[in-house]
């Protein structure tokens, strides 16, 4: 299951995005925003995937809001979330192997047709599960308790 939240700057992309998992076989749950509305908060619904990923370790989710970045931070607080946003679809590929990350944000306002490579990338990637990458996710579990 891929949960799927966006802000009023991501809003259109997320739903492009809906009909691209559609496309390549993935279910998704959208999280909000379920309509556009420009006074709404990224937070919100950057909070609500996290925690639904958070609750089960092979669930993914994407994140979409003007930058990329303010969603990631906000994941980033819920226990057992690893979120990341990337430029490319290598720096994906390198994010999901090294880091296992399981919530990808996206920027709405700086990737276009970049976004549907990159969020194929993160879904198709496996975390390597080399020795060095777990004990590195180790010492990022041992700042969360």
């Amino acid at each position: 299951m891929i949960y799927l939240g966006a802000d009023h700057r991501g809003f259109e992309l997320k739903e492009k995005i809906k009909q691209w998992l559609l496309e390549w076989g993935y279910q998704y749950e959208d999280m909000g925003a379920l309509e556009y509305n420009k006074e709404d908060d990224y937070p919100d619904f950057a909070k609500a995937v996290a925690k639904k990923v958070a609750s089960d370790q092979n669930r993914k989710g994407i994140l979409i809001c003007g930058s990329g970045v303010g969603v990631v931070i906000v994941a980033n607080k819920i226990k057992g979330v690893r979120a990341g946003t990337a430029i490319n679809a290598s720096q994906m590929k390198d994010s999901v192997s090294d880091e296992d990350t399981n919530v990808l944000g996206i920027s709405a306002d700086y990737l276009s047709e970049q976004a549907q490579e990159i969020i194929k990338t993160f879904l198709e990637t496996k975390f390597s599960g080399e020795e060095r990458h777990i004990r590195r996710i180790n010492k990022i579990k041992e700042l969360e308790k």
